[in-house]
């Protein structure tokens, strides 16, 4: 299985990962970064096809949700660069995704003058492509590729996605949120067993208090500066933590009846409304139970906003659209706010490093809004954290629901998804990955076979195991030993009991052990290869034995054009020895590394660790530098990786 980040990878904006399993490729959302203005906001499909046929390339696209940073790539990879085929995301998203695309088009183009942007027309045509995926409901993208959505929270209508073809299975999961909030649900994934789960980790480090006492705190900060006679300045994003936020200020408006004016800014706002009321089967129990006798997103003390109002004297507060602080009307009322020490500016979310507000979280003091504007930020700043991304502690909980084989880390900062990535590899044993943009792994999928069980199969293996336990105690796992008959393109595989047929028939012995709970009404089993089996039922040694064995490798694709100007090197060179020779130069500065090469193509660095250039293949024709090595020596091997990322940029 081949993994390639093509946003998001070591960063946060632009998500876009490319996963080939069974011969098939599926491009995993096609967004933008909101802290660039130029080609470098959306992702570098260059890594896919430098001759720009991507409709052979890629079987699907999936969105798993409206976010810009997510989504906000699509018209332009499909109406502009000319991808045809199948794109799929959830109903909700279906219908969201392009009013927020148009919003956005609109001030790219007709506030801030950009030209070659995509048009009306082609976001239109773009969702002419898009297939509807339901919750837990399986579409075929053909014969032999699966896909499978779950449950995100995050926003309306988030999905992760599950995705197989043949005995290759795939999670990414989008954004995701583990924790329940006032309007939407918790995450959650059958313990699918995917060869790799793909995550986000945005909020890689941080364990988040409870999430009344955020609540608490956030109310306290905004009665206290709206009593001194300050306006509080909330950006958020129209559609998600902005309904979070509005439900939470109209119940302690209403609470503690307060007059001071409350105002929306987005005129997405009666848009945003009309979908939660469609898609109300999205939102959580509470939600749908009151929705009946009153609508909780029809706000009686929240107004629509007018530009007029900023220049307005006494207190207020106002939740405008869009949440960093990049362009819109929450960059345009902090530019009049932001010098009074009276106002309060609260960001309930993330920033993507390069926005104004996460410049204004960094702490500066004078911040340039544009070339010829710079702002004094006197305004008290305050960082309460209402995102609805999953924290450590919900990453942790997700993987020890899907129990995947492998771990990829992206959508999070590179010092984030390193500390992540040991407790990952310390608490589950298995491997963990965060490539770089553009950097291709290499996985090795697991070799389970599925099978359908017969029933008599089944009941012997149940009565045997009452009969060894002699107890009342549940039964949670039964091993079953049956016999294995391989099916071919017209027959199934089935597991067996050995008095079901004839023994001379060279059956297959295989052995399994079975989770009942999880048995459907089909006998419909997976019955694991040897190996599996014996790893999973502890007979190939003990955790330390296994982890040993635990194999890491990544690919590194680079430009051969620039990486030669850099080395200044001539027309005729190698460029790919002459990259490897570079990162053999950089490491022998340090003596205590054990460095021996063997030929051009290949270093190695004490027992594991080794670094060569892979031949081109169909999947991978650009010049690229690979990198293995075993889990004793991931430092020795982190070195190595510097070394690689300084050479090839």
């Amino acid at each position: 299985m081949k993994v390639v980040p093509l946003g998001a990878g070591q960063d946060v904006g632009r998500s876009c990962v490319l996963v080939t399993l069974g011969g098939k490729t599926i491009m995993f959302d096609c967004g933008m970064h909101m802290g660039y203005n130029d080609e470098r906001r959306f992702p570098d499909f260059n890594f896919i096809t430098t001759e720009g046929d991507f409709t052979s390339r890629i079987d699907a696209v999936v969105i798993t949700h409206f976010h810009l940073d997510h989504c906000g790539a699509l018209p332009h990879f499909t109406e502009q660069r000319g991808y045809h085929g199948p794109i799929y995301m959830t109903p909700p998203t279906k219908a969201i995704c392009p009013i927020l695309l148009e919003d956005y088009r609109k001030i790219t183009v007709e506030r801030k003058g950009e030209t070659g942007f995509f048009t009306s027309q082609h976001i239109k045509d773009c969702m002419k492509k898009v297939v509807p995926l339901h919750l837990h409901e399986t579409v075929w993208v053909d014969d032999e590729l699966e896909l499978r959505a779950y449950y995100a929270g995050h926003v309306l209508g988030a999905a992760m996605v599950y995705a197989r073809c043949g005995n290759e299975s795939v999670v990414y999961t989008g954004d995701y949120n583990m924790t329940p909030d006032r309007h939407l649900g918790a995450a959650w994934i059958d313990k699918v067993r995917p060869d790799v789960l793909i995550t986000e980790t945005t909020y890689g480090t941080t364990i988040r208090d409870s999430k009344r006492s955020r609540e608490r705190d956030f109310l306290e900060k905004v009665h206290s500066c709206v009593m001194r006679g300050g306006k509080v300045l909330i950006p958020c994003f129209a559609l998600g933590r902005a309904q979070e936020l509005c439900i939470l200020i109209e119940t302690y408006w209403e609470r503690m009846g307060l007059t001071v004016p409350v105002y929306f800014s987005a005129g997405l706002t009666e848009k945003a409304n009309r979908y939660y009321k469609l898609f109300i089967n999205w939102t959580n129990q509470k939600v749908k139970e009151s929705f009946v006798d009153r609508n909780p997103f029809d706000f009686k003390y929240i107004k629509p906003w007018n530009r007029d109002y900023a220049d307005l004297p006494g207190p207020m507060v106002l939740f405008a659209t869009p949440g960093m602080l990049h362009i819109g009307t929450s960059l345009e009322v902090f530019r009049k706010w932001a010098p009074d020490e009276r106002n309060m500016l609260i960001m309930p979310g993330y920033c993507v490093a390069g926005t104004v507000g996460a410049k204004v979280l960094s702490g500066m003091k004078v911040v340039d809004i544009d070339q010829y504007t710079q702002v004094h930020v006197n305004i008290d700043v305050q960082n309460l954290s209402f995102s609805a991304h999953a924290d450590a502690k919900g990453i942790m909980e997700l993987i020890r629901q899907a129990s995947p084989r492998n771990v990829v880390l992206v959508h999070g900062e590179k010092s984030r998804m390193s500390y992540l990535k040991s407790k990952i590899m310390g608490e589950f044993g298995c491997p963990c990955y965060d490539p770089a943009n553009g950097e291709l792994l290499e996985i090795e999928a697991g070799k389970d076979m599925r099978a359908l069980m017969s029933d008599r199969l089944f009941q012997t293996a149940w009565a045997q195991e009452q009969q060894r336990r002699q107890e009342l105690a549940p039964i949670t796992e039964l091993p079953v030993k049956g016999v294995l008959l391989l099916g071919d393109s017209k027959r199934l595989t089935r597991l067996l009991d050995p008095s079901e047929f004839d023994l001379d028939e060279a059956p297959v012995v295989a052995s399994a052990r079975i989770n009942p709970d999880t048995q459907d009404t089909n006998n419909f089993a997976a019955a694991e290869s040897l190996d599996s089996v014996a790893a999973d039922n502890g007979l190939a040694g003990s955790d330390d034995e296994q982890s040993a064995d635990i194999r890491f490798s990544t690919r590194r694709v680079f430009d051969s054009a620039q990486l030669s100007e850099r080395l200044g090197l001539a027309d005729s060179a190698n460029v790919s020895s002459a990259a490897l020779a570079a990162i053999c130069d950089l490491l022998t500065v340090d003596p205590r590394i054990p460095l021996q090469t063997n030929g051009a193509k290949v270093v190695r660095l004490g027992q594991s660790v080794e670094i060569s250039v892979p031949d081109a293949t169909s999947e991978c024709e650009l010049p690229s530098l690979a990198i293995s090595w075993c889990w004793e020596e991931e430092g020795l091997a982190t070195q190595a990786l510097s070394a690689m990322n300084r050479v090839l940029g």
